[in-house]
């Protein structure tokens, strides 16, 4: 299967090349993301915890799925299509806020994403794929964002960044 490229972009989302994932991120340079926040109707957010063979942040907790726009992939797209892969289901989707961020991990690889946080609403059970996904759980933002206060380590960097942006959003 040949390596996943990622959309290299500048500060202002525009593409500027395509580089291999895992380049992409040895090298911290900027590219093109998504992070989906999947609520229900009790306006909780589904959490899921990465498989615990991801080669960074495995068995972590973070927002519902995230990935990379592949070329020439819309964000809506994309996060359709990671939805489907990770946890199993489908839903509308609409972008809310963008922003850029960094975050190192102990194993020499940044995140330096250009992120695009998408919102969607389920109310089912997903079947998680578990070469992805270990767990899923809803929660609701006041939970999380005290979770996050007091068990900082058991969440991504990234989803650290990303929910305080969605509810500072809010």
């Amino acid at each position: 299967m040949p390596e996943e490229m990622v959309v290299l972009v500048n500060e202002n989302d525009e593409k500027i090349g395509l580089m291999p994932k895992q380049e992409a991120h040895e090298k911290a340079l900027l590219h093109r993301a998504f992070s989906v926040f999947v609520f229900n109707k009790k306006n909780e957010l589904m959490l899921q915890q990465r498989a615990f063979d991801k080669y960074h942040s495995p068995g972590l907790w973070t927002n519902t799925c995230c990935s990379h726009q592949r070329d020439g992939e819309t964000n809506i797209e994309a996060g359709k299509r990671r939805l489907q892969e990770e946890m199993g289901f489908d839903t509308n989707l609409k972008e809310t806020i963008s922003f850029i961020y960094k975050a190192p991990f102990d194993n020499g690889l940044t995140e330096h994403e250009y992120d695009h946080i998408l919102v969607g609403y389920f109310n089912g059970h997903p079947k998680i794929n578990p070469e992805e996904v270990a767990d899923w759980k809803w929660m609701s933002l006041e939970d999380i964002k005290n979770d996050i206060e007091k068990k900082p380590s058991i969440y991504t960097e990234w989803f650290k960044i990303i929910f305080d942006k969605y509810y500072q959003h809010l």
